[in-house]
């Protein structure tokens, strides 16, 4: 066999050299005695001074290591771009590792030193803290219980907790024809107990009164007449039936009970408190009124059922007391946090304090239920929450904080201080105009769109940092990896057919804690924020599922059905007569059982005369009419009763207003109602949005 030849390629030095480079991963250094190529890096990089050469220029295949020859499909001036980012990633050499140095560490160290002192064994310290826990575990025992306690009303017995949202009347027709599912309508008293901070609860879906759209807001509808209050002195018919006229308030039956209580002064916002709801019947007009920083609803027409509140009752009923167990569990953590150095007894106690804080007190899950299932469902809720805090705390928390020196102060205030920021964002967060992060919150509630811009800018100039000393530790490739993959995760997710992406508090304080594990004064605060986050996201509402439906994501909102077109044939002083299509052959055709709750219908709020166009396939599953006067279901009409398309209503009072709104109905449920047409005293109609 011939011996083989060895090409002039081979026997080029730069060759040699570059074989040798890729074994040993990178160049040697020549001496300018050597025959052998040099080969210099400019400023650490990965470019070499090939225009000095005395041969002439490198090629580009001699420039470039090995690896790069797998994406020799890329142009070189992209492939080095590439490469000076990846390099530059990587930080400098060697990595500056970030650590705080305390501002006067002696002072910070004091409780520390002090406590080793005088407990000088494992053993006496273990001794301490568990007389820590039994002496926080006590004093919050006693404090809440005498909290939940309702107290006694003399005449009406034991107050019944109620939450912050709750009515005598559903919305729609769900309280049934002429309203008959939520009586009594009057003469019957009920004893309540109400829980603080009643006035940051807002509906969060739009409720009808009248002619208007209420949402985000709080509900109350009437209160006492004021004297800028335009129904204050307009309602004259039916005066037996206005007790406003005393300055006794009255409110219409769907006011939320414990904002009304606020409004008329029975209880306070701070403190919660008892009190005693009178059912007054049928009232002709609702003023309104701002009394103790709540604005009241005004609705100038009757409604067949309404509340007032029995003042000056005597009672045993105990305030909320929130304020002084927030005083009595933000000391203790305090105190842990200052005489503590090691993050193992530190983290768990403060996370285990903190939840059984938010979840029992400052944002508990149940609202009106005995205090043993609300002690029941937390505790459900703790395990597999500290199962997940164990898992950031090896990852994230421990990392940053081990061998903080005598930073314990610093942490006190940045860490915990963000952590109790972010356990209490139902008070710390409640003026950003957000409720939900889905397309359809952020569309129409006002301020929410610049409030999210504000929070992504936010967002991103923390990032940025965070960034930088990542960069200097050398961490940054790696992160980037983590962060590449959870917005893969988060793509997957949104492409998924039928179900929504919904970022909860727990779910976005996991996206972002991995990148607070740097050992700096911001990582510090903000560390402690999202752990406050995913505290009180995980008490308050469990680990609910980041994927929803768009059933579950509406909950009581509108169903986007669609609407009817309905004719006012006769109008007059006396009576109206309203007409509409039979649909008696769509029924007859009807063979689907579901999906007309989610029809995607776009008619709003018209009642007559719009030509709208109909979706034959909507039209046939539908079945009857439902039709709301004054907001009250007055009347139903079914396809297979026999009567004729057509209803004439009559007026009771000569000087009332009424407020007409209709609605499809497939069996008992009703799709959504449109915009309040007007029978106004004089007789006209005024359309529904006119």
């Amino acid at each position: 066999m011939a011996p083989s030849k060895t090409t002039d390629l081979e026997n080029h030095p730069a060759s040699k050299d570059l074989s040798r480079w890729e074994q040993d991963g990178g160049p040697e250094p020549s001496t300018s005695g050597s025959s052998t190529l040099q080969v210099r890096s400019r400023g650490g990089s990965s470019d070499y001074e090939d225009s000095h050469h005395p041969d002439g220029p490198i090629p580009v295949w001699l420039r470039e290591s090995s690896s790069s020859f797998h994406f020799r499909w890329v142009p070189y001036p992209l492939r080095h771009f590439a490469r000076n980012v990846a390099d530059w990633t990587k930080g400098p050499s060697p990595p500056q590792i970030q650590k705080i140095t305390p501002f006067f560490p002696s002072i910070q160290s004091a409780p520390v030193n002090l406590i080793s002192k005088y407990f000088p064994t494992p053993f006496h310290k273990a001794l301490l803290l568990a007389l820590f826990l039994f002496t926080w575990a006590l004093t919050f025992s006693l404090v809440l219980k005498r909290s939940t306690s309702a107290g006694n009303i003399p005449g009406y017995g034991k107050p019944t907790p109620i939450w912050c949202g709750a009515s005598y009347w559903s919305p729609g027709n769900r309280c049934g024809l002429n309203g008959n599912r939520c009586r009594p309508f009057d003469n019957a008293d009920f004893a309540f107990r109400c829980p603080a901070n009643c006035k940051a609860v807002h509906v969060l879906t739009p409720h009808t009164v009248g002619t208007q759209e209420i949402n985000y807001q709080p509900f109350v509808i009437g209160g006492p007449p004021s004297s800028s209050s335009p129904l204050s002195s307009s309602s004259t018919f039916n005066s037996t039936l206005d007790d406003t006229k005393d300055g006794t308030p009255i409110y219409r039956a769907d006011s939320f009970i414990c904002q009304s209580a606020i409004h008329a002064s029975i209880i306070t916002n701070t403190h919660g408190g008892c009190g005693v709801v009178s059912l007054r019947g049928q009232q002709s007009s609702f003023p309104s009124s701002t009394r103790n920083g709540l604005k009241s609803i005004p609705f100038d027409a009757s409604f067949p059922k309404s509340f007032s509140f029995i003042p000056s009752l005597p009672s045993t009923c105990h305030a909320d007391l929130r304020w002084p167990l927030l005083t009595i569990t933000v000391i203790s953590t305090m105190l842990l946090s200052i005489c503590t150095s090691s993050v193992a007894i530190f983290f768990p106690v403060v996370f285990t304090l903190l939840f059984a804080h938010v979840g029992l007190v400052s944002d508990p899950p149940l609202s009106g239920g005995d205090f043993a299932s609300l002690t029941s469902l937390i505790i459900g809720r703790f395990l597999p929450a500290a199962f997940v805090a164990a898992v950031f705390y090896r990852y994230t928390l421990k990392p940053q904080q081990k061998d903080m020196g005598g930073a314990l102060m610093e942490r006190t205030i940045l860490w915990l201080g963000g952590a109790w920021i972010g356990s209490l964002n139902n008070y710390t967060f409640a003026f950003i105009p957000i409720q939900r992060l889905t397309p359809s919150d952020l569309a129409i509630q006002p301020g929410a769109r610049l409030a999210l811009v504000i929070i992504v800018i936010l967002l991103l100039s923390i990032a940025l940092g965070q960034v930088y000393y990542l960069r200097l530790e050398g961490r940054l490739p790696k992160y980037l990896a983590i962060y590449l993959i959870f917005i893969t995760f988060l793509l997957i997710c949104v492409l998924i057919p039928t179900l929504n992406l919904r970022i909860h508090h727990y779910f976005l304080a996991l996206l972002l804690l991995p990148g607070t594990r740097l050992q700096t004064r911001p990582s510090l605060l903000y560390q402690g924020i999202l752990v406050g986050l995913f505290i009180n996201g995980t008490a308050r509402w469990g680990f609910d599922s980041i994927l929803q439906t768009t059933a579950a994501l509406r909950g009581d909102g509108p169903l986007h059905t669609l609407l009817p077109n309905v004719t006012a044939v006769t109008v007059n002083q006396a009576n109206i007569t309203f007409s509409w299509a039979d649909l008696g052959w769509a029924a007859a055709s009807s063979s689907s059982t579901a999906g007309w709750w989610t029809q995607p219908g776009v008619m709003r709020g018209k009642t007559r005369g719009r030509n709208q166009k109909r979706e034959s396939q909507s039209q046939h599953e539908f079945d009857g009419i439902s039709i709301l006067v004054n907001d009250v279901e007055r009347h139903r009409w079914y396809v297979n009763e026999g009567d004729p398309p057509i209803h004439t209503f009559h007026r009771t009072h000569d000087e009332e207003k009424q407020y007409f709104r209709f609605a499809y109905m497939r069996g008992a449920g009703a799709g959504d109602f449109t915009k309040a047409g007007v029978w106004e005293s004089n007789g006209e109609w005024r359309e529904g949005g006119d």
